[in-house]
C-alpha cells in the first residue's frame, strides 16, 4: 500500500520538526538583522531624501539578483552552511524594509512635526515619540513583506548545508517523492502564513500596545533563532550528502540499514560539496564515480564492499511517439553506444566541472576524437527536444546527442537543460514535453520504478540484468524506450580527501564505519 502524506509526515516527525525549527531560526535571525540595518537607513534617507534613489536602488538590485546565484557568490567568501544563508536571506529583506521605513517616515504630516519641535522636542525625541509612532504600521508593512520573502528564499539553505525545510522539498523533487516535497512544502507555507498574520495582528495595536510591540518583537526574534544561531562543535567527522542521496535505499538509508553508519550529516548540494570537502569543511560526501572534482579535489571513492549501490549506467530514455515519428532517431543515437567508458567520462566532466570548459565545445571535440563530428545543411523538419539534469555531465551528453542529431539528421534539435532532478525530467518526458533525456539504470530501477528490497537482491549488481529490468518496466508502464548505453557507470559513491583516507587507514565504508563508531 502507498504511504499517504499524513503516514509520511508521521515517520518523519523528528527531522521534520528539527528542520521546521532550523527554517524558523534562519528566518528570525536574518530579519532582525534585516531590521536592525534596514530600518537606520530608511530613516537616514528620510532626513537626506538625495540618497534616498541611490540606497533603495542598491537594495532593489540586491534583490533582483537570483537567491540560488546570491549564494553562489557568497560561498566563496564565507563557506557552507548557516552563515552565507543568513547573509542571502539578510540582503534580500532589506528593500521592503528601507523603503517602507523611508515612506512612512516621509508620510508624517510636517505640521505634526513642526508642532512638536514648537513643544520643545530635541530632533531624537521628535523621532522616537512622533515620527516612528506615526511611521509604524507602515514600517510593519515592511516586515511583513520580508518576513514572507525570507521564508520562502530560506528553502534554499538546504542547498549549502544549512538546513530548512528546503531538503524535504530538493529531496522530494529528485526521488520523485510528492510526499516528501508536501512535508517540506507544507510547513514552509504555514511558517509564512503565521509570520504574515502575527505581525498583521501587531500592526492593528493601539499606539501603546504597539510601542510595547516594537521593543519586544526583536526581543522574541532573538529568543527563537538563538538556538540556531549559537554554534556547536565540530564533529570529528561530519559528513555532507545530498537531498536525493539522503531519502534513497542505495544512499543514506542503506549505510544506515546494511553499514550501521552514524556520522554526524548535513544536507549539501552537489554543486559545492565537492570543494567544501577539499576545504576540509565536511569529511565524507557522497558524490558520483565519474565526477571530474574526483581529480580536480584529490579525492578518492571508497570500496562499496557490501554492494549497497547499484550499477548506473547511462542510456538515452525516449519517448515511444518520437521513436516512431522520426526513425532515423535511434540508430543516430545509437551512435553513442558504448563509446564513453568511466575514465572518459570523468576526463570531460573534469574539463567542464573544473577547467570550466564549455559542454558544447568539450563534446564537441570528443566527437572529433571519434570521427563522428560531421555537419550537415540540410532543409530541418521535424522537432526533437532533448532534456537535461542540473549537472554537468548531462549538459555534455545532451550536447553529444545534439552534435549527432543535427550532423546525422534532418530535425531540428531543441535543448531543455537544467530540469532539476529526477522527478522534473522524468515528468516532463511522460507528458510529452521533452522527448529524450539521458538516465541512468540505477536511478530508473529505485527512484522511478521504485523497486522492492526483493526485487533489487534478485537482480544485485549484474549490469545486463538491471539494465534488461529497467527496460522492460519502462515499455509496460510508461511508453518509453530505454537505447543501447553510453558504456559508463556513474555509480553513487561515497568519497573522502585523499590524504585523510590514507592517514586514517579508511578504504571501504566499512571502514569508515568502523572508524566512526570508534570515535562516537
Amino acid at each position: 500500500m502507498e504511504q499517504t502524506l499524513w503516514q509520511f509526515m508521521q515517520q518523519q516527525a523528528p527531522k521534520l520538526w528539527q528542520q521546521t525549527l532550523t527554517h524558523t531560526g534562519l528566518t528570525c535571525i536574518s530579519l532582525l538583522l534585516s531590521i536592525l540595518a534596514g530600518m537606520p537607513l530608511g530613516i537616514l534617507i528620510a532626513r537626506t531624501p538625495k540618497a534616498a534613489g541611490t540606497v533603495l536602488g542598491i537594495a532593489g538590485v540586491l534583490q533582483t539578483i537570483p537567491s540560488i546565484a546570491l549564494l553562489g557568490f557568497l560561498i566563496p567568501l564565507l563557506g557552507i552552511g548557516a552563515v552565507p544563508a543568513i547573509v542571502a536571506l539578510f540582503l534580500y529583506a532589506l528593500l521592503p524594509i528601507i523603503r517602507n521605513t523611508y515612506t512612512g517616515i516621509a508620510g508624517v504630516d510636517p505640521a505634526i512635526t513642526e508642532s512638536a519641535r514648537g513643544l520643545g522636542m530635541t530632533p531624537g525625541q521628535v523621532l522616537t515619540q512622533v515620527e516612528l509612532p506615526l511611521a509604524m504600521p507602515v514600517i510593519l508593512a515592511g516586515v511583513r513583506t520580508a518576513a514572507v520573502i525570507n521564508v520562502g528564499v530560506a528553502t534554499l539553505a538546504a542547498y549549502i548545508a544549512a538546513g530548512g525545510l528546503g531538503e524535504f522539498i530538493f529531496g522530494g523533487i529528485s526521488l520523485n517523492n510528492t510526499n516528501m516535497i508536501l512535508a517540506g512544502a507544507i510547513p514552509a507555507a504555514l511558517l509564512a502564513l503565521t509570520f504574515d498574520l502575527l505581525l498583521s495582528f501587531i500592526q492593528k495595536f493601539s499606539s501603546r500596545r504597539l510601542r510595547k510591540a516594537v521593543w519586544i518583537t526583536p526581543v522574541v526574534l532573538l529568543l527563537i533563532s538563538s538556538a540556531y544561531v549559537i554554534p556547536g562543535s565540530r564533529q570529528a567527522m561530519l559528513a555532507g550528502f545530498t537531498p536525493e542521496f539522503m531519502g534513497r535505499e542505495d544512499g543514506y538509508l542503506g549505510l544506515t540499514s546494511v553499514y550501521k553508519l552514524d556520522v554526524p550529516t548535513v544536507v549539501i548540494s552537489d554543486a559545492v560539496m565537492y570543494k567544501a570537502a577539499f576545504e576540509q569543511q565536511i569529511d565524507v560526501i557522497s558524490g558520483y564515480s565519474t565526477d571530474g572534482r574526483l581529480k580536480a579535489y584529490d579525492l578518492i571513492t571508497l570500496e562499496d564492499d557490501r554492494h549497497i549501490f547499484p550499477p548506473y549506467y547511462a542510456a538515452p530514455v525516449v519517448r515511444n511517439e518520437a521513436l516512431k515519428a522520426y526513425p532515423e532517431l535511434e540508430p543516430t543515437l545509437n551512435l553513442l553506444a558504448g563509446r564513453i567508458n568511466d575514465s572518459i567520462m570523468t576526463e570531460l566532466n573534469y574539463r567542464v566541472d573544473y577547467r570550466k570548459q564549455l559542454p558544447e565545445q568539450v563534446a564537441r571535440e570528443y566527437l572529433q576524437t571519434l570521427s563522428l563530428l560531421k555537419t550537415s545543411n540540410v532543409a530541418r523538419k521535424g522537432r526533437v527536444r532533448i532534456g537535461s539534469k542540473i549537472f554537468g555531465e548531462q549538459y555534455i551528453l545532451v550536447h553529444l546527442y545534439r552534435l549527432l542529431l543535427e550532423g546525422y539528421t534532418a530535425l531540428n534539435v531543441e535543448l531543455k537543460t537544467g530540469l532539476g532532478g529526477t522527478k522534473i525530467c522524468f515528468d516532463a518526458l511522460t507528458h510529452g514535453e521533452i522527448d529524450l533525456y539521458p538516465e541512468y539504470t540505477g536511478t530508473g530501477l529505485l527512484t522511478i520504478l521504485k523497486a522492492s528490497p526483493d526485487q533489487q537482491k534478485r537482480l544485485g549488481a549484474d549490469r545486463q540484468r538491471v539494465y534488461d529490468f529497467v527496460k522492460k518496466e519502462f515499455q509496460d508502464q510508461y511508453q518509453l524506450q530505454w537505447l543501447t548505453p553510453i558504456g559508463f557507470n556513474n555509480a553513487y559513491a561515497l568519497m573522502m580527501r585523499r590524504s585523510q583516507a590514507q592517514a586514517l587507514g579508511i578504504h571501504t565504508i566499512s571502514d569508515l564505519s568502523t572508524y566512526v563508531s570508534n570515535h562516537h
